[in-house]
């Protein structure tokens, strides 16, 4: 009988996606920040998406952490903390550059962008 090796690819959306195992980026540690902002991400499928986003967002002056609730094939939630208040602008940019874009919905001023102060 041979024995079968598996390997753990870190995975949690549940797509099976196996192409972005090696470019996950690494999770970060949820941090306190005085502003939390919730993006509404359209178009994101897999682990690999959720990288890009997370990189971008983080990329952005005063983040200090970006957590994704990943819905594949619908909208997703970047939760994002920050020492400063984000400009929608630059979030919007920022998840354009990643290649996706913010889901609109009926009750929010500004399509997919969610800014709370703490």
């Amino acid at each position: 009988m041979t024995s079968i090796d598996r390997v753990d690819l870190g995975l949690k959306d549940g797509s099976g996606c196996s192409c972005c195992a090696a470019s996950a980026a690494p999770a970060r540690e949820p941090a306190s920040g005085a502003y939390e902002t919730e993006v509404l991400v359209q178009g994101m499928t897999c682990s690999h998406c959720v990288a890009n986003v997370t990189e971008q967002l983080g990329s952005l002056e005063g983040v200090l952490a970006v957590t994704v609730a990943l819905v594949s094939d619908g909208v997703s939630t970047a939760s994002v903390s920050s020492s400063i208040a984000l400009d929608p602008a630059h979030v919007r940019s920022a998840v354009e550059e990643a290649g996706y874009s913010l889901a609109t919905t009926q009750k929010e001023p500004s399509p997919g962008l969610k800014h709370e102060s703490n």
